[in-house]
């Protein structure tokens, strides 16, 4: 058994990774013989490709506002692993991760000794980590579950919510999803559950008509954004984003966002749609100084995030061909003068040659690098990807922050960007927290 946070670490991602053995059946198993602690949590199921960490910490935000102690289960972690698993925004303690670690333990191995559903990934352990959490060491008024991979065969996809949140669907995961809208929003749909509302910002038609039919089949209300819920911009400033939000019987003006681009309208209107939802069938009410606070206090690290202002320094986790479209907008809309210096790195297994050249529509030149991580793509395969002029292959992503902070202008930006795995690390870099730093640009923090 574990007795340090180390120990327990080392097992965790010596197991097998996250996508690699989809299927709920050992969840269920293991689940059973603790007692199914997951039916003594109130949750609510987040899904979609992109969008669903910000609309997580929206709602968190809102309902811990109201006075609810309340849970949430993300993935993948900016600073560090605990933060995967929160209560009021409050990692789970090294003591706790190792409390709890000793009771899933043995589990994973009995359903890896007692059944033929063999050794659970990470993912799936992780998972159960957070329902020991919830329902025994730490218990919550309501706790939120993201959605790790698709949603059908997802391991959080054993909880029965109050409500479920599907935000959109787009390209991302094809080889465990499938290669087309339709397949991906059939596993994306898979989290509705019978009787249970499901609200979505999908747009595409596609998504919509594959929600629709599971909803229909599930007898689930459905809530589509555009239809039964409405949300207007404001326009923007320095503050953030500025919007009203119409639902049936929820109404508000001229709410802020400090999260920045028009996409995170979207995410917001989903949770206000979800804080409708549960105010009006599970009595769970939210007052208008609550929401606007809430949405106030939100903030998520690794989305548009300023990690320095002389130089301007941005960082974004933009991940996928959807999600970097949303962030060049973002820089159009909050830097329309603006010298953008990006510097980029993706995981092989995306559509890295479209993200570059969708990101490079902004750079006045680009750097492609590379990072620490199984799935890193080469910096060369970047490199060859870009059709900038003004491109420059940098395989060692800190000093290329060195020299591009430096040459770096009050009437340029420096954008850092291209996977969230990478600007974890940009990130703990620039925050002095890696002990080889010897950075000193950032001025914020």
């Amino acid at each position: 058994m574990f007795t340090t946070i180390e120990e327990t670490l080392d097992w965790i991602h010596g197991l097998i990774p996250h996508g690699m053995k989809p299927g709920t059946q050992r969840m269920e198993w293991m689940l059973a013989r603790l007692g199914n602690p997951e039916r003594r949590i109130r949750t609510i199921h987040v899904g979609g490709t992109n969008g669903k960490g910000s609309t997580v910490s929206y709602l968190r935000n809102i309902y811990q506002e109201t006075g609810l102690k309340v849970g949430t289960f993300i993935s993948p972690y900016i600073t560090s692993f605990n933060e995967r698993i929160m209560v009021n925004g409050v990692p789970i303690s090294d003591g706790d991760l190792v409390k709890a670690a000793n009771i899933v333990y043995p589990l994973t191995k009995a359903v890896e000794v007692e059944t033929d559903l063999g050794e659970p990934a990470e993912f799936e352990s992780v998972t159960m980590l957070s329902f020991v959490y919830f329902s025994q060491m730490n218990p919550c008024d309501l706790v939120i579950y993201e959605v790790g991979l698709g949603g059908r065969l997802d391991s959080t996809n054993v909880i029965h919510p109050l409500v479920s949140v599907i935000t959109n669907v787009a390209m991302d995961h094809m080889k465990q999803l499938g290669n087309t809208i339709t397949s991906i929003a059939r596993e994306k749909a898979g989290i509705i559950k019978k009787g249970v509302g499901i609200i979505t910002t999908a747009e595409h038609p596609d998504a919509l008509k594959v929600i629709r039919e599971k909803a229909e089949e599930k007898g689930s209300s459905l809530y589509i954004l555009g239809k039964e819920f409405q949300v207007r911009s404001l326009g923007h400033d320095e503050a953030g984003e500025h919007f009203d939000f119409d639902g049936f019987y929820l109404h508000e003006r001229d709410l802020t966002l400090r999260m920045k681009g028009e996409h995170q309208l979207k995410n917001a209107a989903a949770a206000l749609m979800t804080v409708e939802y549960l105010k009006t069938f599970y009595g769970m009410p939210a007052e208008d100084n609550e929401i606007r606070s809430g949405l106030e206090k939100t903030a998520w690290p690794g989305r548009f995030e300023r990690m320095s202002e002389n130089p301007l320094i941005i960082i974004d986790g933009a991940h996928n061909v959807q999600g970097t479209e949303a962030l060049v907008q973002t820089v159009n809309r909050y830097y329309p003068s603006r010298r953008i210096r990006v510097l980029y790195a993706a995981l092989e297994d995306k559509q890295y040659e479209k993200m570059v050249r969708i990101i490079e529509t902004v750079a006045s030149e680009i750097t492609l690098t590379t990072f620490s991580y199984p799935r890193a793509a080469e910096s060369r395969l970047l490199y060859d990807a870009s059709l900038n002029q003004h491109k420059t292959e940098d395989s060692d992503w800190r000093h290329a922050i060195h020299r591009m902070a430096g040459e770096t202008g009050n009437k340029d930006a420096l954008l850092i960007c291209g996977s969230l795995y990478f600007i974890s690390a940009v990130r703990h870099y620039l925050r002095n927290e890696d002990s080889t730093c010897s950075c000193k640009i950032v001025r914020n923090k």
